[in-house]
């Protein structure tokens, strides 16, 4: 969809837009003083936003309609536009094409060995993206763009990612600028913690907080940061990456190259080779959160002793930061209050005492699809201006 500058009329179109956006549904009073336009301009603006099929009138519930004639609530229409996320994992490309209020209306998932691949797993988003449209008879001007995350830091502008170490096989490789060549599609490219913080503020467990921390615990370990309900990125866009902090000294070398970051002692996939290591048998992540289950001693103390050097690390930023939410996602969020009620004493007992006692920590309410909903979101969220500026 084309993106261009804004006319005085696009600008008032636009408040309105926003102001829908923001809102599960409104009266034309109530956009009047939320946008601060006269309620004639208010007016006019939505008999064209009706017309153009951006903007729909429902039917007042029953139960609360009040006597005389009723003001019709006002929403977007959710099927006047598409934003297509995709989520790169180590072993998965995730793809989903989502209606103007990100309900998915087409997810698949394909199971893929992604970090020596990067040419094949591009190729494979593509052909499911194009898959999305196809199945779901998508007209690619109604799609707004495509959001991608993907699990290893990037670093803006460029979108470039650090991937040493972490996914070696793209090291140089620019995906969002790949995958905007491949699809046609204008892309936002972020790191899968920060995709999941925006998906959970805005969908899932976080919907009310402003000062939050979304924690991602699988193959890699990091969080996204929002604070005054903004995205934290760092002057490189690399703020967040919790999983390379040192937890010990004097520990095992990490795939960053430093020693003893938090990914090397609390991973799920670290904690499973300490259980192997101690046992002598395999055990893989699956078998971890099975035996957690199940109450073997062995498998909790390894989650309690990695949930207290998360809480650890976090501590440091709940006394920076001030957060009143952590939510917890990833693969490791599956062991529920095994995990989080030890991460939450660990907090309280490292952290400055007022804050560590008023932060709260959650389970994500979005689990496997945090990620590819928060890649959508990316774009969801310049909805409003790209809607405003559409011929």
């Amino acid at each position: 969809m084309i993106d261009t500058p804004l006319n005085l009329r696009e600008v008032g179109r636009l408040r309105v837009l926003q102001a829908l956006h923001d809102a599960e549904s409104t009266s034309r009073s109530e956009l009047a003083q939320v946008t601060g336009l006269s309620r004639a301009t208010v007016s006019s603006l939505v008999t064209d936003l009706l017309a153009a099929g951006l903007v729909e009138e429902n039917e007042p519930d029953a139960q609360s309609r009040p006597t005389g004639r009723p003001a019709l609530p006002l929403t977007l229409r959710a099927s006047a536009a598409y934003a297509v996320g995709t989520d790169i994992g180590h072993q998965h490309v995730r793809v989903a094409l989502c209606d103007l209020r990100g309900t998915p209306i087409w997810n698949t998932a394909v199971a893929t060995e992604v970090d020596r691949a990067p040419g094949e797993t591009l190729d494979l988003a593509a052909d499911l993206i194009g898959r999305a449209l196809r199945e779901k008879n998508t007209d690619r001007k109604r799609v707004l763009g495509l959001g991608v995350d993907i699990a290893a830091p990037v670093r803006e502008p460029g979108g470039v990612l650090e991937a040493h170490g972490i996914m070696p096989g793209w090291v140089g490789v620019q995906p969002g600028a790949e995958l905007e060549r491949r699809t046609g599609l204008t892309t936002r490219l972020a790191n899968d913690a920060d995709a999941g913080a925006l998906a959970e503020r805005r969908y899932g467990a976080g919907r009310s907080a402003d000062d939050m921390i979304y924690v991602r615990l699988s193959a890699g370990i990091g969080a996204g940061i929002i604070t005054g309900g903004r995205r934290l990125n760092g002057s490189g866009g690399l703020a967040g990456e919790i999983g390379h902090i040192q937890a010990t000294p004097r520990g095992r070398i990490c795939r960053c190259g430093n020693r003893g970051c938090l990914e090397t002692v609390a991973s799920p996939v670290s904690i499973a080779r300490l259980l192997q290591s101690s046992w002598g048998h395999p055990v893989a992540v699956a078998d971890l959160l099975r035996l957690v289950e199940a109450g073997n001693r062995g498998a909790v103390r390894a989650l309690e002793d990695a949930a207290e050097e998360i809480g650890r690390v976090l501590a440091h930023l709940v006394t920076l930061l001030n957060p009143e939410l952590i939510v917890i996602g990833g693969d490791l969020a599956a062991a529920g209050e095994r995990l989080f009620e030890p991460i939450g004493r660990s907090i309280r007992h490292y952290a400055l005492a007022p804050s560590g006692e008023c932060v709260r920590i959650v389970g994500g309410e979005l689990g496997d699809h945090a990620e590819v909903l928060g890649a959508a979101g990316m774009v969801l969220t310049e909805a409003p201006r790209l809607l405003a500026a559409a011929r």
